[in-house]
């Protein structure tokens, strides 16, 4: 989607996020910041990364991690019920 996102990701030794990961952490981060609050929206993101990257490194699947960080974090947000994003990241 963005080049300059793929060298961030090359830079930090992160895998790429693929077309589905980027759609659904836009998602949530729009509805952070018109449901919750504008400034939170960045922050969310970044604990959803947090909590993927936690899980996954205990051995649990990233698809999974992805899944249940996603909903948590959706779950939250005043007005919304939890909606399926799709499914995970591939490899997960």
């Amino acid at each position: 989607m963005s080049d300059w996102l793929d060298e961030l990701a090359d830079s930090l030794g992160e895998p790429r996020l693929n077309a589905q990961e980027t759609a659904a952490i836009l998602r949530l981060a729009r509805d952070v910041a018109h449901g919750v609050e504008r400034k939170l929206a960045p922050l969310s993101a970044f604990l959803v990364g947090r909590a993927v990257g936690r899980r996954s490194a205990s051995g649990g699947s990233t698809g999974d991690a992805f899944a249940e960080a996603m909903a948590a974090a959706r779950g939250l947000i005043p007005g919304r019920r939890e909606v399926s994003e799709g499914p995970g990241p591939p490899g997960g």
